[in-house]
């Protein structure tokens, strides 16, 4: 499971010498006891830990070397509490490899009317030490958060929580694999893509076997141990009479069963936290994966399916960002569509590979035929999903950069029940609705698979974005088409230029 208590961002403090000691250890003061606020708020899920004050040049550029090599700190929230000359800066912010924060707020909430003198004005400072700050920033053109407030704001720790889960989905990104058994699905475009370039933009590495690799790993499987995985399905599921011990179909269940410990025991000896299978290439497994991909999704691998290796990365990315959330993430698909006076709606779904961490309700663990991929009927959970706000994400290789698109949507009820639907599913209305929703998608070249969930938020998706130096096009309730392809053809523009800037 995904701990995000292991990650830590530093908090780090801007001033210089010009305001003597007494200032030096004021501003340290202070600042330590932010670190430990923030460090405490329940909307950041990392610690929080407080780095000595800097005041020069070499200090600064040994502290971003030494976050550089500390595995475990996964970015710097900056704060300027005086005057910081920016010069000073420029050496360590050149070579910082972790993204961070400029937090633009200061010690005090509001301006202590009778008693302000120059020495509260020299101590507090902020308002323009942090534009000196900001400045740098820009004229380095590097990517950062700029966040505004008071520190103890709810809005505020929110908005800093946020960018630590994708600062974290970052980190866990640099040097992740992904295992593919097989290749992309013949004759599909959006599923390839550029793997030596996303490993220079986004950090993982991309490794292909072929299915016998781990079909070799599936049939080293003891009894024993399908055994007991079986006893957990049978605690964990409404499991079909067929598939219980005894039923004409329990050696189906068990079969199941030999895949998922397959499954995990190769991904967990190759270091791996991502996944794809291709129902095109099953060469040796005797049915389709599709109980494993979902008992592997719900423990936080990532997983795309016919090869959608950037899919799969990206269920990965947000299974960080939202551990310890209510609501889930998975792999999603838009299927099929209904067209009504009621709202048109769009039914989410997959042959079989949707995570039982968005399901409302206790999953039905089935087996019935799949008209596709040529095996044996495989086994798989089938639920309803929840209802409420979520959001759909796709990456796509654009050819000369990579691109993320993002549609917040509202999941709701289906209108009668689906008592031949096979699969798990999700029914939901895209914002603003589907006619502009879809239109806005297609333009963006965005693609048929995604990374769905009822945690991650836009918030998160856009701070990864900017870590990543990669495109985030949103579509929510305020996008109108003719502003949408507006938006396109500028970022086109500006993604050739800003090579040459």
């Amino acid at each position: 499971m995904i701990d995000l208590k292991q990650n830590e961002v530093w908090f780090v403090t801007g001033s210089q010498h010009l305001y003597g000691p007494k200032t030096l250890e004021q501003v340290a003061e202070h600042s330590r006891e932010m670190a430990a606020y923030l460090g405490s708020s329940a909307q950041i899920p990392v610690r929080v830990v407080f780095k000595p004050v800097l005041t020069s040049a070499e200090a600064i550029r040994d502290l971003c070397l030494e976050a550089n090599s500390t595995k475990n700190c996964v970015g710097l929230i900056t704060w300027m509490h005086t005057f910081s000359p920016a010069k000073m800066w420029i050496a360590g912010l050149t070579q910082l490899k972790k993204p961070f924060l400029h937090l633009h707020t200061q010690y005090n909430r509001e301006i202590p009317w009778a008693e302000i003198d120059m020495n509260f004005m020299n101590l507090n400072q902020a308002a323009h030490g942090d534009r000196e700050f900001g400045f740098i920033g820009s004229r380095l053109r590097l990517n950062r958060k700029v966040v505004v407030g008071f520190w103890k704001d709810e809005e505020v720790q929110s908005s800093i929580g946020a960018w630590t889960r994708a600062a974290s989905a970052w980190a866990d990104s640099q040097g992740g694999k992904v295992a593919r058994f097989g290749d992309n699905m013949r004759d599909v475009a959006v599923t390839e893509g550029d793997k030596v370039e996303a490993q220079i933009r986004l950090g993982y590495d991309v490794y292909g076997y072929g299915v016998g690799d781990l079909v070799k790993v599936v049939n080293r499987v003891t009894d024993a141990e399908i055994d007991q995985l079986v006893n957990q399905y049978l605690d964990e599921y409404d499991v079909a009479a067929a598939l219980r011990p005894g039923g004409e179909r329990n050696t189906s269940l068990r079969e199941g069963a030999r895949i998922e410990l397959g499954l995990r025991n190769f991904l967990q000896a190759g270091n791996f936290n991502a996944f794809t299978t291709t129902f095109e290439d099953l060469h040796g497994l005797a049915q389709l994966p599709g109980l494993a991909v979902q008992r592997l999704m719900r423990d936080g691998y990532g997983f795309g399916a016919e090869g959608d290796w950037k899919t799969s990365a990206l269920v990965r990315a947000m299974k960080v960002m939202a551990a310890g959330l209510k609501g889930g993430v998975s792999f999603m698909e838009d299927y099929t569509y209904h067209f009504s006076a009621s709202g048109d709606k769009v039914l989410g779904a997959h042959m079989l590979e949707i995570c039982e961490s968005i399901a409302s309700n206790k999953p039905k663990l089935e087996i019935l035929p799949l008209s596709i991929g040529g095996k044996a009927d495989p086994v798989r959970l089938i639920f309803d999903a929840n209802t409420g706000p979520a959001i759909g994400a796709s990456i796509m290789d654009m050819g000369q950069r990579f691109r993320m698109v993002a549609n917040i949507v509202d999941v709701v009820p289906t209108d009668e029940p689906l008592p031949k639907l096979p699969v798990a599913r999700a029914l939901w209305l895209p914002r603003p609705n589907l006619k502009t929703a879809a239109a806005a998608w297609i333009y963006a070249g965005g693609a048929h698979h995604t990374s769905f969930s009822y945690s991650v938020t836009a918030e998160h998706l856009q701070d990864f974005a900017d870590m990543a130096g990669i495109e985030f096009l949103l579509i929510d309730e305020n996008t109108r088409v003719d502003e949408f392809k507006d938006k396109l053809r500028w970022n086109d523009l500006y993604y050739q230029l800003s090579k040459g800037l």
